[in-house]
């Protein structure tokens, strides 16, 4: 029966003792001889059933009176298993009645008492091994586990045993956290020396080393800084972009694209909705920059959808600056994909963005930003006009270039006066070709040799070779109404120039389109001249943008292009054939 291998294996049990006491007895008998069968085999395999002369009854006697709340049963319990338990045992009375007890508090089937108890005994054994093997540095740690595993000695006391264990456990937590909070502080403190570093370094226009401590900073913050952290990132992206957009680094404005996505793990819409917004809309601007250097559109495309999902939350009611300055990167995007259209609607919904943007960012409000959504809706007209037979939307360009040059002078942003002057040179020498007379083409000669005054190719090195090429455009019109060839050869080197910018591997849209303008300008020049040189090297310009284009751009672009080649070449076999 049970209660029999119960009381077998505390026998057993009491020989797991340290060394130096005398050899145990076997509870039952205090004769070793009649048990020896009992200690010298598995007890806990044992099919006895009666162990040293104590029968079952016993047992569950004993059972019984550890389980009663009564005090006199409690005397008789530990009077009996005073009878019972050797003196030289690995257990005191006090410790066994407890393991009874534990029998009792928790539920065991009657067949599983021996081995419970059996556990009980083995962990208890253990734990006051491993409680006294066991110790740590701290002394006031120390001093509550010594404690604890005094409570566990003669009559276990689990619940004082626990409970200075757990006083234990508190304090070191405390601890731990105390140093934490430190470490955290140290962090914080280091991450805003790192910021403060990125500061630097923009402050001298060195804007990827910028980009790279602001990274840095973010990485160095505690996990629950979600905030700082994703403003660093943000600014991390801000910085990327400056020095993608300024210098042409693609890899730059690609950082910037993965800065922003990091940053918004961070800032998301649930917890901090207009920050969520701004980074929206600050990625919106890095994917538009890298757009306007490639051939397709996807990033263009994506740029419409970040600030779009930008406007969810930067709404006219709420924060109607913000939803006005959206409205103009937007705008923004669209043009620059109604560039690459052949019809008008994006460059429609380019205009009613900025014309949006227009009724908060007003002149008296916000005079520079009014300036520069002026500048950027003058560039969607001149596109717009450009597709036009009339001259209405060149005519509004030209006044909105105007406008912006009111409030954008070369004294207080030189470079905006020049972006300005240059898409001011744009819309008169489109104006210009359409007019007899070169009253407009010498005009936007001169609004583009006034950007380039500040524009420079070491400032920014892609704005220098887009006026360059738009300069190159303007002298070869004025060209094309002379009977010389000095502003074509002009036009023909200012494209070229352009070109040591754009080059295909940096900007393959720029680089594809001034291709188009060298062709164009080399057959003008070519056409005056008796040889065919000029003659064939626009039409390898023209071979070179339409390795680029061709099933990228709309077709009627490509078939124009195709169109004039074929014409040069046939005008070169002609040439050749006399």
């Amino acid at each position: 029966m049970p209660f029999a291998r119960l009381f077998g294996l505390l026998a057993v049990l009491s020989l797991a003792i340290p060394a130096g006491r005398a050899s145990a007895q076997i509870l039952g008998d205090r004769l070793d001889a009649n048990c020896s069968s009992v200690a010298k085999g598995n007890v806990e395999n044992s099919t006895v059933t009666v162990i040293c002369g104590m029968p079952h009854e016993q047992v569950v006697e004993l059972v019984k009176l550890a389980a009663s709340p009564a005090a006199g049963d409690r005397a008789v319990l530990l009077a009996k298993l005073n009878a019972i338990v050797p003196a030289n045992s690995g257990f005191s009375v006090e410790a066994v009645a407890r393991f009874l007890e534990i029998l009792h508090e928790q539920p065991v089937n009657s067949d599983e008492l021996a081995d419970r108890f059996a556990q009980i005994a083995r962990e208890h054994v253990r734990l006051l091994e491993e409680i006294r093997a066991f110790r740590v540095n701290d002394l006031e740690v120390q001093a509550l586990r010594e404690v604890a595993a005094a409570a566990l000695q003669g009559a276990p006391n689990h619940d004082l045993a626990r409970a200075k264990l757990e006083e234990a456990r508190l304090l070191v937590r405390a601890k731990r956290e105390k140093v934490a909070h430190v470490l955290e502080e140290q962090q914080r403190e280091e991450a805003g020396l790192v910021r403060e570093q990125a500061k630097v370094e923009a402050a001298r226009l060195r804007f990827a080393e910028a980009a790279r401590l602001f990274e840095q900073a973010a990485k160095l913050l505690p996990a629950e800084d979600r905030s700082a952290r994703g403003a660093d990132w943000n600014s991390a992206g801000g910085s990327w972009q400056t020095q993608g957009r300024d210098f042409g680094d693609n890899p730059a404005l690609a950082n910037a694209i993965a800065a922003y996505r990091v940053a918004l793990q961070e800032r998301t819409r649930e917890r901090v909705p207009l920050e969520w917004a701004e980074t929206q809309n600050n990625l919106g601007n890095a994917l538009r920059t890298i757009g306007e250097h490639e051939t397709g559109t996807a990033s263009l495309e994506e740029a419409v959808t970040a600030y779009r999902a930008a406007l969810q939350e930067r709404t006219r009611e709420h924060v109607p600056l913000e939803w006005a300055k959206t409205q103009n990167n937007l705008g923004t995007a669209l043009a620059t994909l109604g560039e690459r259209e052949s019809g008008t609607m994006r460059l429609g919904e380019a205009v009613a963005a900025y014309r949006a943007a227009l009724q908060e960012l007003t002149r008296e409000r916000v005079p520079f930003e009014w300036a520069g959504t002026q500048n950027n809706l003058g560039d969607a007209l001149k596109e717009l006009g450009a597709r036009e037979s009339g001259t209405a939307h060149l005519e509004e360009a030209v006044a909105a270039f105007r406008a912006a040059l009111l409030e954008l002078t070369r004294e207080r942003v030189p470079l905006y006066w020049a972006l300005a002057q240059n898409n001011l040179g744009t819309a008169l020498g489109t104006m210009g070709e359409r007019e007899s007379g070169t009253a407009r083409l010498e005009e936007a000669v001169a609004a583009f040799r006034s950007a380039l005054q500040e524009q420079t190719r070491e400032r920014v090195p892609l704005r220098w070779a887009a006026t360059q090429n738009n300069l190159g455009n303007a002298l070869r019109a004025l060209g094309e109404r002379e009977s010389g060839t000095a502003r074509l050869a002009e036009a023909v080197a200012d494209i070229r120039a352009a070109l040591e910018e754009f080059t295909r591997e940096r900007a393959p849209f720029d680089w594809a389109r001034t291709q188009d303008n060298l062709g164009t300008a080399l057959a003008v020049l070519g056409a005056r001249e008796i040889g065919t040189s000029h003659l064939e090297q626009a039409v390898t310009a023209w071979e070179d943008c339409l390795r680029v284009i061709d099933g990228v751009l709309p077709t009627d672009w490509v078939q124009e292009i195709r169109g004039r080649r074929d014409l040069v070449k046939a005008e070169i076999a002609r040439r050749l054939a006399k």
